[in-house]
């Protein structure tokens, strides 16, 4: 004989069924089993999930509410950040400063050493080229007693070379000597043989150290003393001086020994005199 199940049996009965996920419809018009239905509807969704179905749409997170107080820290924070950063490089830039200063010091010290070395080289090279210089002269010097003529205490060479008479001025004094300067007759006489005999057969004319380029009329010798004696060219047709202003230099003709003023421009052979210390 079957016995029947009070309501609040039934109700814990479907309730466990519907947690296994088996629904038993109820045939009777009762009112408990319409309110378990109800009741049993309320929880399809969690029966759902713990099959492990996901809904499609995620509910968005509520944004969590800010503070001002939050926003100035981490403003502050950010600040401080940067300030360190500008902190730091500001460091490097003072260390490669540093750097910097202890090179150049390094380097000026090396340019003051090599400039100190730089005008000892300067001396150096100042005092070897005025060795050269002496020994150029003293070797124009010798060449000139060497291979001139001889004449009381000084030695005359002629030089077959066409200079100016400038140029045969600096080049008599760079060996040694000056241009030629006859003072009296018996040296005047003495160096007409010399070129005479120097270019013969050949007439060329050579330059003295004579000339008026002072003033005009005053002749003088080239290192500054007036000329007392003189052997100008006497001849109808032409006797000399004839240049006036524009012929201020003296030379000597080769054949007969008479000087000529002319152009000082005008290049020409010359003579340069040397002191012969031997006969001195």
């Amino acid at each position: 004989m079957k016995q029947k199940m009070g309501p609040a049996a039934t109700s814990l009965a479907l309730l466990c069924l519907c947690s296994l996920g088996v629904c038993v419809p109820m045939g009777t018009g009762s009112a408990a089993p319409a309110q378990v239905r109800t009741s049993y509807a309320a929880y399809e969704p969690e029966v759902k999930r713990t099959r492990g179905d996901v809904p499609d749409i995620l509910p968005e997170p509520e944004a969590e509410p800010t503070s001002p107080v939050s926003d100035f820290e981490n403003s502050y924070n950010y600040v401080l950040s940067r300030l360190a950063s500008m902190d730091l490089a500001i460091h490097k830039l003072n260390v490669g400063h540093y750097t910097l200063d202890v090179k150049v010091s390094q380097l000026m010290d090396r340019l003051s050493r090599m400039d100190a070395k730089v005008g000892e080289l300067e001396d150096s090279i100042r005092e070897v080229y005025q060795h050269s210089k002496d020994n150029r002269k003293e070797i124009g010097r010798l060449e000139g007693c060497e291979k001139g003529q001889r004449i009381g205490y000084k030695c005359y060479l002629v030089y077959n070379s066409l200079e100016d008479y400038a140029g045969a001025s600096r080049k008599c004094i760079e060996r040694g000597g000056r241009m030629a300067m006859p003072r009296d007759r018996k040296e005047q006489e003495a160096l007409a043989d010399y070129v005479k005999n120097f270019f013969h057969p050949g007439n060329w004319p050579v330059w003295l150290g004579v000339n008026d380029l002072r003033s005009e009329g005053l002749y003088l010798f080239d290192d500054g003393t007036r000329v007392t004696y003189f052997q100008w060219r006497k001849h109808f047709l032409s006797s000399q001086p004839d240049g006036g202003r524009r012929e201020n230099c003296v030379a000597m003709s080769s054949d007969d020994g008479d000087w000529w003023d002319h152009y000082c421009d005008r290049t020409m052979n010359y003579m340069c005199e040397f002191d012969d210390r031997v006969a001195l």
